[in-house]
């Protein structure tokens, strides 16, 4: 049952970063491979290891905090950790094929 539980949750996680945007690139966060990580401790919290496009990207301040607002709209959800990390550097290569196709990289 728990397994379920963390399961539907996750599915809700990934969903939720399928509706934020990367402001620059009209893909979303999820597509682009921004996501390099979600874990379900248990089925209240959330832990998601991200990264951005690059260092100086210009929505570096306010990009996490939307994720971490936006998990934490999903219903039973009471903690949410949001960590950005630069290893390994994001590259167009992360980015899945939908989103390829969607920026015309094929």
């Amino acid at each position: 049952m728990e397994n379920e539980v963390k399961k539907k949750l996750e599915e809700q996680v990934i969903d939720t970063l399928r509706d934020i945007y990367d402001p620059e690139i009209p893909v979303n966060i999820y597509e682009l491979g921004l996501v390099y990580e979600i874990k379900i401790p248990d089925a209240e919290s959330v832990y998601v290891k991200m990264t951005l496009t690059s260092p100086t990207c210009p929505v570096a301040e306010s990009l996490p905090p939307e994720v971490k607002e936006k998990l934490k709209e999903i219903p039973g959800v009471k903690s949410v950790e949001v960590e950005i990390t630069w290893e390994p550097p994001w590259s167009p290569e992360r980015m899945s094929e939908a989103a390829k196709l969607q920026l015309g990289m094929f």
